[in-house]
């Protein structure tokens, strides 16, 4: 319990890091430069293409006329736009999140590695092909647990544990084998997972429940339409974060108790400070 503790403050102390922090505004920054770019070359024609649909259709342009009737037919104008901040924002979401899962965690994997673990041999156990098929095949598995054990949410304490849990897995699988792939062989992986299994499963499980504050955020955007520019990108940072304490969690953990399993002293050098200067 110690190490899983150990891990916890270390990784909250992480994220205070400034190349953790920048590393969490870079896809809040990506997102809005792709959003910007878009707009300038596709807006126009998008909104214009949503708006000649919605006159199109009987029952939204008897909508329209209710709400001309009512005295609130400017509302007809703002419902294109919407419409296409809708649609578009789960694309850009999708582009942003594989672009922190591919750059992220192997960049706090570095960070925690040089500054913690300087003298802890890396052996290279799994390339970046291996990582990426690993992380195929477990998402699939649970794409599929998910599936099978939706029926089972329909008794209501079950939707509240059986997607945690699954999720939980999928975490500890895919964040266990990337915080090792540089540093262990394919043998210490695998000591690491076996001996180590419950307790990262513990914390696959409670990450994956602070991964459900984005969406708060996003029903939050939503909800109020009005607000939704403002409160996706938001959520997007939020999630950013939690994927960044959830990386940087597993990685403290596994290097350590990677550590343990060489042998090495339990006094390690002590760690620059986290803030220079």
């Amino acid at each position: 319990m110690s190490l899983l503790l150990d891990s916890f403050w270390r990784a909250v102390a992480y994220c205070l890091h400034p190349r953790v922090i920048g590393l969490s505004l870079l896809p809040l920054l990506a997102m809005i430069a792709l959003a910007a770019g878009l707009g300038y070359f596709f807006w126009d024609n998008a909104v214009n293409t949503v708006f000649m649909w919605l006159e199109s259709t009987a029952w939204l342009a008897s909508l329209a006329h209710w709400l001309q009737d009512i005295g609130m037919g400017s509302l007809k104008n703002v419902l294109a736009p919407l419409l296409v901040i809708f649609a578009i924002t789960p694309l850009l979401v999708v582009l942003v999140l594989f672009f922190v899962a591919v750059l992220m965690t192997p960049a706090l994997v570095k960070l925690v590695g040089r500054r913690r673990f300087p003298d802890l041999e890396r052996k290279r156990g799994a390339s970046f092909l291996h990582s990426a098929l690993w992380s195929l095949g477990s998402t699939l598995v649970a794409m599929v647990a998910l599936l099978v054990s939706v029926p089972l949410w329909l008794i209501p304490p079950l939707i509240l544990v059986l997607p945690p849990l699954i999720w939980g897995w999928l975490t500890y699988r895919v964040m266990t084998f990337d915080a090792l792939s540089e540093h262990a062989s394919g043998e210490e992986r695998r000591l690491v997972f076996q001996g180590h299994r419950h307790r990262l499963l513990v914390m696959g499980i409670a990450t994956g429940y602070l991964g459900a504050a984005p969406s708060v955020v996003w029903a939050s955007g939503a909800m109020f339409a009005v607000a939704f520019p403002i409160l996706i990108p938001v959520a997007i940072w939020i999630y950013t974060l939690v994927f960044a304490f959830s990386s940087l969690w597993f990685t403290h953990y596994c290097l350590a108790a990677l550590q343990q399993l060489r042998g090495a002293p339990a006094d390690a050098p002590p760690e620059p400070a986290l803030i220079p200067g």
